[in-house]
């Protein structure tokens, strides 16, 4: 996958995207990310990219034209290369909030550009003329998008095939069955009077899948409860989570829906209690 970053700050990519995960892709060529700056667009002896608003109000709002200049000269570069045109997604926290689906769209694409604002946004016509997609990161404002690019780009470059080293984790990722990730504990057994649980440690694999299909129903409820009723539970599920009083409020506990295949774990009669 490509991405092409158009941003005023460009050197606030050039650690993240040599650490860790991210790094190794980019270094074999599973995921590529070229960053460019706008401001090699902008015309002036100072390369201003920015301006007071028409209107009035505090804040400058970036100027249209080395954005428009700056999109238009990095989509075709990237259409070149990809073959076909890419979206330009804009980072605005009036978006479309970046989510599990969301995510997995982005991933199943060739490439896109991300856009990066900074003080007050951008001229709303670059917005009609050329922006495709506007995602958030959430209901908060950052002091430009360069910080939710990393993030949209950290979480649609690890779907991408072979960025992980080990396939298996990422279904057990939280939100990938609609539900958060259950605890995990490794060596040693026991740290300051605290003990690894001792279904983990039993060999009973069975088991382990209740425990921690469990685990999972009791973190949801208790820190995401909005999740439940949306996630594709089992009847099991419902009537385990009505049982230790954790389904949602006064919300109805719907039986007999049909569950997503995969989503969940049969029960098993020696099941260990949470």
């Amino acid at each position: 996958m490509r991405f092409d970053v158009l941003t005023i700050f460009p050197e606030f990519y050039e650690s993240p995207l040599r650490a860790s995960i991210l790094g190794r892709a980019l270094d074999a060529g599973q995921v590529s990310c070229h960053v460019h700056n706008i401001r090699d667009w902008a015309t002036g002896k100072h390369q201003c990219t920015d301006d007071t608003p028409y209107g009035g109000g505090g804040g400058m709002v970036m100027l249209a034209e080395p954005l428009l200049k700056s999109i238009r000269a990095v989509r075709a570069e990237a259409e070149h290369a990809l073959g076909q045109r890419p979206p330009l997604v804009y980072l605005s926290p009036q978006g479309r909030p970046l989510d599990r689906d969301l995510v997995a769209e982005l991933a199943a694409l060739p490439g896109m550009l991300l856009l990066c604002a900074a003080y007050e946004g951008i001229d709303e016509r670059v917005v009609e003329l050329e922006i495709d997609r506007e995602v958030s990161i959430g209901d908060y404002v950052l002091t430009s998008g360069d910080p939710a690019a990393l993030v949209l780009l950290n979480a649609v470059a690890r779907r991408i095939e072979g960025v992980l080293g080990n396939p298996g984790s990422a279904p057990a990722d939280s939100f990938e069955d609609g539900l958060l990730d259950f605890p995990h504990y490794t060596r040693p057994e026991t740290i300051e009077g605290l003990s690894v649980p001792p279904v983990l440690l039993s060999g009973h694999h069975a088991n382990v899948a209740v425990w921690r299909r469990r685990q999972q129903l009791e973190r949801t409820a208790k820190r995401r409860p909005d999740l439940l009723l949306r996630a594709p539970l089992t009847d099991a599920d419902r009537r385990w989570l009505k049982q230790h009083n954790l389904w949602p409020g006064n919300a109805d506990l719907p039986i007999g829906k049909k569950p997503n295949p995969g989503s969940s774990v049969p029960e098993s009669e020696d099941a260990p209690p949470c």
